[in-house]
């Protein structure tokens, strides 16, 4: 069977074999030469958050975001999951990338999109930052063959079940998002969460 299964997937859908769990079917494709087939929960680290950001807060907001990769990396974490969608997944992905080829060669990015052809739609700008992602990343995990629904609910839950921690931008006023549901989900399963959403409120002293 799983012969049959890795000729099929061979011949038509140009994949590798899937690895099956209980709720999706993935597909590994290796950008980088090295397959990261085997996620390790305690070295995993996840983003979630919007696609509509506040323009005023792009340059704070990925200085947040590089600060909570490296103390992540010094903790021992690896392996960075992203979605992949426009906004914030987008912002944070980038900063991955930026620091491993830079001051972090250990670290890693995993794309895990819930089909191809996320981007169809989007505009020529964004599409071209989206496919410099996918050159970019170490492995790209695909939870879908198409982008319907399902697919998306599943992406969101493979990066919680295989990570420890979770970096989200959310909005607790957008309680019927997307964001919403992982965020929400990831504490149901026990995730240390950072939500950059909310600045540290200023301390004075007297």
């Amino acid at each position: 069977m799983t012969d049959f299964l890795s000729i099929i997937c061979s011949i038509f859908l140009d994949f590798p074999l899937p690895v099956c769990y209980p709720y999706v079917k993935t597909f590994h494709q290796g950008q980088r030469g090295e397959r990261i087939m085997r996620l390790i929960r305690e070295k995993c680290c996840c983003f979630t958050g919007h696609r509509l950001l506040p323009a005023r807060e792009g340059l704070w907001l990925r200085r947040r975001i590089r600060e909570e990769i490296w103390r992540r990396a010094d903790q021992g974490v690896a392996t960075f999951l992203a979605g992949g969608a426009l906004g914030f997944d987008t912002i944070a992905a980038q900063e991955v990338v930026r620091l491993r080829d830079t001051v972090l060669p250990d670290i890693e990015l995993v794309l895990v999109l819930p089909g191809q052809g996320q981007e169809d739609r989007w505009r020529q700008r964004d599409k071209e930052v989206y496919w410099q992602l996918l050159a970019a990343a170490g492995d790209t995990v695909y939870t879908g063959h198409r982008c319907v629904p399902e697919a998306y609910l599943r992406r969101d839950r493979y990066m919680v079940d295989n990570s420890a921690q979770c970096i989200c931008y959310f909005n607790r006023d957008s309680q019927h998002s997307g964001t919403a549901y992982t965020v929400n989900y990831a504490k149901r399963q026990g995730l240390a969460l950072t939500n950059l959403a909310y600045r540290p409120e200023p301390r004075f002293q007297v």
